[in-house]
């Protein structure tokens, strides 16, 4: 199973690359992997269907008992089958629609593919979770394709926005029921439902989760609007697998949590009504996927009540009656797509005479349209009477059950009334309508279509396979007043066979006179349009933001920190003050160097404040840097020393680049009296509580320092350098985190600044807005020139000295920082270390040389350095699971060579070469970001006090 998965997303990430050499081939390639899948899953089926089941877990964390658990029962196996069935045709269905953008939409198609196996696959809540949200993305990236319409984009922004906020909601959910059983382990919970306490809150909170995935009323509005993606898309994602997530999470937790008092109100009354009303506005629509979209949302309400009432005959009903609806609504919604792609148009008014013309997908169709009415003998019908029977013989106590049966009949003559509107809709009438001759399918267009709705024949007539699928899921369950009912065709004269003729004869009449009910219903007050509750909805939102923001964003940095500080004060320094903890009593310092160093950051701290000019305030904040690494110098960590003269070094590098188009002074504002003795105030109450703080947590500790564990462990890793070891073994998840937050920020750097340049550039500005930041070195350029990029600097910011010692340096430095990362593990340096040491090199270069010599010296994207970093530190850590170890293990090597001798060293080496590789690509995108031209800085500029024109 995992191997499935992870099968998913690594051909999902080349697929977009197969599709530029393999053309509309790709399509039959993306299919492959749900036809394995569909393959393995039938493999695995007589296990499961004897009550046996498959499990497999990878421990992540095993302390904190996070695992990637994943098990196969009877009711993952039907919704296996679905999802990779459903997806494998639709994927070949796409062969012959998809005209564009195919690699893009099949990675995405796939994605979902295995986000959606993982789904029905987790036995943990959290994981669950987890894929529940990546379905949510997919669809919310397939609607909106490329975003280059606007109802594509307001669409998957509300597709988007309805089942995260659901999902969020339901993640509370998660957390309540784990805590109230003690686990979140699916069949463990499933095994010992947990009871009282705050489970019907958690009740709550999931069925809303699953009430929004699964476009339950008033949540349903996303789905019709959804219907604006391609129509493979909707066939798929809103036909026959996301939108049954919602379902599949009720189905799962309706053996433990039924008896639950707010579970069945909730799956009954949500779901009938979700089934009439739905189904009633598919009979207005006139654009085919329109009518199946409100089809499938009536459909989907009635799979919520069948599987929440949580009984035997339920669960037997809800199985069948959820193939049923995967197979003909998928092969419904691929039709409405044939006929769009063939006629180019989709509205019913100008549809007539397709039945003639199109025969054979006229046939598929209709197929399909009988298993959606309930017709004898496929699988519609199946499902159907099972659904009667389940209510007919009552699911709780007094007279709503014959309430909710005759609600059950209205909703199924509901469905064969638009049953027959869509069919004779798309392809009765008589021929000579503005649709012409349309062009005849291809073979391979139209199988798709015919193969599903064969199934739904296929599955009724043999209703013993579907009976065994559906049986294995049912034993959970008790057996109720049904006792033993079975699937089958045939039950004889009973009365539940009456109400289904009923509900037939029903339907049949509501389509004879659809026109003159529709015409008496207009008459009747609508009820309240749920996309307009929902437009109406979002604008509050915007006009509430728009009223906070204009009282809290007021411009002011200062007042803006102010706030943040002051709430760290009163939050955090309340309960510190609260709990009264002792601080101790330390000695003031360890060594005669420290009261010196103290002296200094303290000094220059005080100097910052005073500073008037930006570029004094810099080096005086760098100076206490410096100073603090001098204090982490003589207590005797000089790995950590190191790094810290590297950081403020760059730091001031950077921030120096900035200044040069600031203005050279601080520009202060009208504060007053009171505002600065506040600031003053809180700025002392922060350092009071920092120390206090930091007091009190040295003072509280009872255990062992776990240095000590690290240093007893540290011979494990092969490392001499204990602080190398922490960093690239011990918690190298930690340093993947922080690495990967790194590249994310610089990125946003890189972003503002771009986009601000851009912004000039548009408005007639000058400079950078228009030479652009970090252009691709021409290397024909500098021909003229014997250095690089000297064109760009005037003559008298010049100096050849520099520039010769720099390039003179350039190799050296960089021989240090492989020194500092390859030494790293035995002795004060690392690939952080050394990926500041490579960017300050690059940062002389720079100053010297500007872009062009950069690019030079650099002949690759720095988001391909940096990139590439992050990929080969995450694939290191990824690396030892698929070896049969846990993630980021690492391994010491030895290597015997014939001419060197013995070469030890550990795999956790390229973990830091991708450290490296990331810092240096950072340094690089922050240079292209505020790195100007050095001959562009403003005339004011480090040494002027025009500050007025500094400002400008």
């Amino acid at each position: 199973m995992l191997v499935l998965l992870a099968a998913h997303l690594g051909v999902a990430a080349a697929i977009p690359w197969w599709a530029r050499r393999l053309g509309r081939t790709v399509w039959m390639v993306a299919a492959v992997l749900p036809l394995a899948t569909v393959a393995w899953a039938s493999v695995s089926a007589g296990r499961v269907l004897d009550g046996g089941a498959y499990q497999e877990s990878l421990s992540w964390a095993p302390r904190l008992g996070l695992a990637v658990a994943l098990r196969l029962d009877a009711l993952s196996l039907l919704m296996l089958w679905v999802v990779a069935g459903v997806g494998a045709l639709v994927l070949l269905y796409c062969r012959y629609y998809v005209e564009r953008d195919a690699g893009r939409m099949a990675a995405l198609l796939l994605a979902f593919a295995g986000a959606m196996s993982g789904l029905v696959l987790a036995d943990n809540l959290f994981v669950l979770y987890v894929f529940w949200e990546l379905t949510t993305i997919a669809s919310f990236l397939l609607i909106a394709g490329r975003g280059e319409t606007a109802e594509q984009r307001r669409a998957a922004r509300q597709a988007l926005l309805v089942t995260a906020a659901g999902g969020l909601v339901m993640l509370l959910g998660f957390v309540v029921l784990g805590q109230e059983a003690g686990t979140y382990r699916l069949s463990t919970i499933l095994a010992d439902p947990p009871r009282g306490g705050l489970v019907p809150v958690a009740v709550v909170l999931v069925l809303v989760g699953a009430f929004a995935k699964s476009a339950q009323l008033p949540l349903h509005g996303w789905l019709p609007a959804a219907m604006v993606a391609p129509t493979p898309v909707s066939a798929y994602l809103h036909a026959a697998a996301m939108v049954k997530a919602g379902v599949y999470l009720v189905a799962r937790l309706a053996p433990a949590l039924a008896e639950v008092d707010p579970w069945r109100p909730m799956v009954l009354g949500v779901g009938l009504a979700t089934m009439v009303l739905a189904a009633w506005r598919a009979l207005r629509a006139t654009d085919l996927k329109l009518l199946l979209a409100y089809g499938t949302v009536s459909e989907l309400g009635l799979l919520t009540a069948v599987l929440g009432i949580g009984t035997r005959t339920g669960a037997l009903a809800g199985a069948a009656m959820l193939l049923a609806h995967a197979a003909f609504k998928a092969a419904l919604f691929l039709s409405a797509g044939i006929v769009e792609h063939q006629t180019g148009t989709r509205d019913i008014r100008q549809l007539s005479g397709l039945g003639r013309r199109l025969p054979v997908l006229f046939g598929a169709t209709a197929l399909a349209t009988a298993s959606m009415a309930g017709l004898p003998p496929l699988l519609g019908y199946l499902g159907k009477e099972a659904v009667l029977e389940a209510f007919w013989h009552g699911t709780v106590p007094g007279n709503i059950n014959q309430l909710t049966t005759a609600v059950l009949v209205l909703g199924f003559a509901l469905t064969v009334a638009y049953a027959a509107r869509f069919l004779h809709g798309a392809f009765g009438g008589p021929p000579g309508r503005p649709t012409g001759a349309p062009r005849r399918p291809q073979l391979g267009f139209v199988a798709p279509v015919a193969v599903l709705a064969g199934a739904g024949l296929v599955l009724g007539a043999g209703y013993a396979g579907t009976a065994a699928v559906a049986n294995a899921y049912a034993e959970g369950y008790p057996a109720g007043p049904q006792g033993s009912y079975a699937l089958s065709l045939w039950h004889g004269f009973t009365p539940v066979l009456g109400l289904s003729a009923l509900s037939l004869i029903l339907g049949g009449l509501l389509h004879a006179v659809r026109r003159r009910t529709l015409a008496a219903a207009a008459a009747v007050p609508r009820l309240p349009d749920v996309q307009g509750g929902y437009d109406r909805a979002v604008a509050g939102v915007d006009r509430l933001a728009v009223a906070v923001t204009r009282h809290t964003q007021v411009g002011s940095l200062p007042v803006y920190l102010t706030v943040l500080l002051a709430t760290v004060v009163l939050v955090p320094g309340a309960a510190l003050a609260a709990a009264a903890p002792s601080l101790g009593s330390p000695p003031l310092w360890w060594s005669p160097a420290e009261p010196l160093l103290a002296v200094v950051v303290v000094t220059a701290a005080a100097a910052v404040v005073a500073a008037r000019h930006r570029l004094t305030g810099i080096l005086l904040a760098g100076a206490v840097g410096y100073g603090v690494a001098g204090v982490f110098l003589v207590r005797g960590a000089p790995g950590l020393a190191l790094t810290q003269f590297l950081v403020e070094t760059m730091t001031l590098v950077v921030v120096v680049l900035v200044l040069r188009r600031m203005p050279a002074r601080f520009v202060h504002g009208r504060t007053l009296p009171r505002a600065r003795l506040l600031r003053v105030a809180v700025a002392g109450a922060v350092g009071v509580l920092v120390t206090c703080f930091a007091l009190a947590t040295s003072a509280a500790r009872t255990a062992p320092a776990v240095s000590s564990g690290y240093v007893r462990r540290v011979a494990e890793t092969g490392a001499h350098n204990v602080v190398n070891a922490i960093v690239v073994d011990f918690r190298a998840l930690d340093t993947l985190g922080e690495i990967s937050v790194l590249l994310v920020a610089a990125v946003g750097v890189v972003s503002l600044v771009r986009n601000h340049s851009h912004k000039g550039a548009a408005d007639g500005g000058s400079g950078e807005g228009r030479r652009g930041i970090f252009p691709t070195a021409h290397w024909d350029e500098p021909r003229q020139t014997w250095l690089p990029g000297a064109d760009e600097r005037p003559g008298g910011e010049r100096s050849v000295l520099l520039e010769v010692a720099t390039r003179l340096l350039f190799p050296s430095i960089l021989v240090l920082s492989l020194f500092l990362l390859f030494s790293g593990h035995h002795h004060p340096g690392g690939g952080f270390s050394g990926g500041l040491v490579a960017g300050q090199a690059f940062v002389l270069r720079y100053l010297v040389g500007g872009r062009a010599d950069l690019g030079v010296a650099v002949p690759l994207p720095a988001g391909a350095v940096a990139g590439g970093g992050l990929l080969l530190a995450a694939g290191i850590g990824l690396l030892p699971p698929i070896l049969g170890g846990v993630p980021l293990e690492s391994a010491v090597v030895t290597w015997h060579l014939p001419v060197v001798g013995a070469v030890k060293f550990a795999t956790s080496l390229f973990f830091d070469v991708g450290v490296y590789l990331l810092v240096v690509g950072v340094t690089l995108k922050l240079l292209s970001a505020v790195g100007v031209s050095l001959g562009d800085a403003p005339a004011g500029a480090l040494g002027a006090d025009r500050e007025e024109e500094g400002s400008r």
